[in-house]
Parts: C-alpha cells; sequence; structure tokens
C-alpha cells in the first residue's frame, strides 16, 4: 500500500493533546518504508516523532501506528534518495530535489512497526 500512496498523513501528537496531521512523502524499499521531513530537522512532525520514538500514519482512512528509526547509513540514504528521485521525480521536480539535500536527507526515518 505504502509503496502505490504518493502521500501519507504523519499524525503526532500536539503539547495540548490534539493530533497534529502533516502530509508527507513516503517511499519503499526493500519492504521498508521511508519518510523525511520536507523542513529537515526544525519540522514539527519529525521532532515529536523522534521524542516519542513513533507516531501514527493515516493510510486511506487507517490509523497505523508507527516506530521511527533514523537512518545513518549514508549509502542507504542514497538510495532513499533515488527512491524519492525515481516516484516523485517526473511529477514534482523542485520539491523531490528539496527532498534529497543534506538537511533533508538527515532526517531519513525508517518506519517499524509500533513497539
Amino acid at each position: 500500500m505504502l509503496d502505490k500512496s504518493i502521500e501519507v498523513e504523519m499524525l503526532t501528537p500536539r503539547r495540548d493533546g490534539s493530533i497534529s496531521g502533516r502530509p508527507i512523502w513516503v517511499v519503499v524499499m526493500g519492504g521498508d518504508a521511508y519518510v523525511r521531513s520536507y523542513l529537515g530537522p526544525r519540522g514539527d512532525w519529525y521532532r515529536r516523532a523522534r521524542a516519542d520514538g513513533g507516531a501514527a500514519i493515516d493510510l486511506d482512512g487507517r490509523t497505523i501506528e508507527v516506530g521511527v528509526q533514523p537512518v545513518n547509513d549514508e549509502d542507504l540514504n542514497r538510495q532513499v534518495s533515488e527512491a524519492y528521485r525515481a516516484k516523485y521525480g517526473a511529477s514534482s521536480p523542485e520539491s523531490t530535489e528539496s527532498m534529497v539535500t543534506p538537511e533533508v536527507t538527515g532526517t531519513t526515518l525508517r518506519l517499524t512497526a509500533a513497539a
């Protein structure tokens, strides 16, 4: 499902307990899903997901709890960048190039089963 999805809604809790939703891009490689923060490390959803070790995604109206694991492997990050270019490059070339800058690639997260 995630490999076919153009955007998913990343759901993270705010301090007041309400839920914040942000549309994000997702790529799938080798059965693993990866996401990045368009705003780099200052993205609210990214900071909350890192602090909590997880979040939820809305996929076609279903809420799925996920864990997040930072990706610090340069080779894997390069592959994720190529997956972003392959999936989104033709339809959104400028936004895609924003998603493969050093600041943004530093926010790559692997989505895992919720702990």
